[in-house]
C-alpha cells in the first residue's frame, strides 16, 4: 500500500512541479528572458515524471499520456487567462507531448528495458523539448509588447520589465531556483528508479 501510495503522490506532484517548472515560459513575457532554464528544467521535470509513469504501468504509451495530461491542465489555464480579458498569446502552451513519444518509443523498442528508456528517452527528451518549444515561441506575437501591455497582477517586483532585453538572461532568485531544482531532480529520478526495481 505504501509503495501504491508514493507512486501516486509522485505522479501528481510532478505534473504539477513540471507546469509549474515552466513558469517563465508558460507567461509569454518572459518566453524569450529564460528560455535555457526552461529547458533544463521542462526536460528533466518531463522525464522525471514520464519514467515514474512509465515504469509503474510497465506500458509504452505511458509518457505520452502523462504529457497528454499535462498540456490538457495548461490549455485550461489559458482558457481560464483568456476569460479574464487577457490575449490567447498571454499563455505560451509548453509542447511535452512529441518529446514524451520519443522516451515511449525507446522503451519499446527495447522491450522495456527501464535503464535504456532513462538513459536513451532521457537524453531524446532533453534534446528535443527545447527544439519543440523554440519552434512553438516562433509562433506567437511579440513577448515584449504583450510584458508591457498586459502585465501580470501577480508578477514579483524583480521580475518586472525594464526595458526590452530579447534574449538575455534576467538574473532573479525565481529562475536561478528554477534552474537548481532542475539539476537536482536528476539524482531523484535515478533514486525513483531504483525504488520501482
Amino acid at each position: 500500500t505504501t509503495h501504491y501510495l508514493f507512486i501516486v503522490v509522485v505522479a501528481v506532484n510532478s505534473t504539477l512541479l513540471t507546469i509549474n517548472a515552466g513558469d517563465y515560459i508558460f507567461y509569454t513575457d518572459w518566453a524569450w528572458t529564460s528560455f535555457v532554464v526552461f529547458s533544463i528544467s521542462q526536460s528533466t521535470m518531463l522525464a522525471v515524471g514520464a519514467i515514474y509513469y512509465m515504469l509503474f504501468t510497465g506500458v509504452p504509451g505511458t509518457a505520452t499520456y502523462y504529457a497528454t495530461i499535462m498540456t490538457i491542465y495548461t490549455w485550461v489555464a489559458k482558457g481560464a487567462w483568456f476569460a479574464l480579458g487577457y490575449p490567447m498569446d498571454f499563455i505560451t502552451v509548453p509542447v511535452w507531448i512529441p518529446s514524451a513519444m520519443l522516451m515511449d518509443l525507446t522503451y519499446w523498442a527495447t522491450r522495456r528495458n527501464k535503464h535504456a528508456a532513462i538513459i536513451i528517452g532521457g537524453t531524446l527528451i532533453g534534446l528535443s523539448l527545447p527544439m519543440f518549444n523554440m519552434i512553438n515561441l516562433l509562433l506567437i506575437r511579440d513577448p515584449l509588447e504583450i510584458a508591457f501591455k498586459y502585465p501580470r497582477p501577480t508578477l514579483p517586483p524583480y521580475m518586472t520589465p525594464i526595458e526590452p532585453q530579447v534574449g538575455k538572461f534576467y538574473n532573479s532568485p525565481v529562475a536561478l531556483g528554477s534552474g537548481a531544482g532542475a539539476v537536482l531532480t536528476v539524482p531523484i529520478a535515478a533514486l525513483g528508479a531504483k525504488l520501482n526495481t
